[in-house]
This record gives structure tokens, sequence and C-alpha cells, in this order.
């Protein structure tokens, strides 16, 4: 997958920013490419080496349609969780990783209802915040909306399949 300048991309777990800049350097001895994107959420510039941007997850942001899809599985009833934290944790990690922003919303909804059931541990825990904050920052970036206008429709979503977050205030 090839990025340009000025396009919208998803850095996994690290959030949505812009291709700032394409440009070659030589930090190892070896001429590399690299994709310099800023951050949204904390403005910060990272260096991508074209050759990792695969295998790092970096990804175009979402389509307006995952966006819908994404907010019909919210609203939508059962989902599938293991119950071995182990792999629960490894399979949630992998698709916080590698993952879309529908896969994105499948780890958020199973924690947010594992939450409900029972105390989630402090990693766990750290995960949904964390999917929370990527899925609000991605749709907003594709529906040009702000984030306290995503959160509440992604709370809305969630109110139809009887599950809440709090929204900080």
């Amino acid at each position: 997958m090839t990025f340009h300048v000025g396009d919208k991309v998803v850095y996994p777990n690290q959030g949505v920013g812009v291709v700032e800049q394409i440009s070659t350097r030589n930090l190892t001895g070896q001429q590399e490419t690299f994709y310099l994107l800023r951050l949204n959420s904390n403005g910060l510039r990272v260096m991508v080496p074209m050759s990792n941007a695969a295998s790092v997850g970096l990804r175009h942001v979402a389509k307006s349609r995952e966006v819908v899809e994404v907010l019909e599985y919210l609203q939508g009833g059962a989902i599938k969780a293991s119950p071995d934290w182990k792999g629960r944790f490894k399979e949630n990690s992998d698709k916080m990783h590698n993952g879309s922003l529908l896969q994105v919303a499948e780890v958020f909804k199973s924690l947010l209802v594992l939450s409900q059931a029972k105390p989630l541990s402090f990693r766990e825990k750290r995960m949904l915040d964390r999917a929370w904050q990527l899925m609000v920052d991605e749709i907003a970036m594709v529906r040009g909306a702000s984030k306290e206008v995503v959160e509440g429709q992604l709370a809305k979503a969630l109110s139809k399949s009887r599950l809440s977050i709090a929204l900080p205030s």
C-alpha cells in the first residue's frame, strides 16, 4: 500500500494522522524512504519506514460505509469473547495492532461487555480506553465531526444494545 502527502492514515494503537512528508534518509548506513506522519491526538510526528508500513499496520482511514458498519455492530446483540484471559488479550492485541476500524470496535465492545460483568485487569481497562479513543478519533476524521458529536453517536449506538460508557464531562 502506498501513501501520498496529505493522505489521512491510521497508525495502529497510536491514532489517526496525516502524511506530512515522504523523504529519503540514511539512518542505518542505507538509504531508506520514510513517511513522516503527524498524529492528530497529540501532534506527535512519527517516521515510518516505507518498507515497514504494512508490517506496522499503517492503513488509510475508514470509508463512510465502514463507519456505518461499526455503528450497526455496536447496536447489535451478541459478541464472542474468549473466556481465557491470555487468549482474549492476545486476540484483542492482534486486532488493535493489525485491525480495521471494525476490529477495533469488536475489541471495544467485547471488553465493554466483559467490564459490565466483572472488573477488567489494568491492561484490559487500558485497551478498552485506547479502543474507544481510536474509534472516536477515526470516525471524527471520516465524518468531519467533533469528538463530542462522535462520542454521542457511539453512546447512542451502544444504548441500543443495552450498553453504556461513561463519557468525560
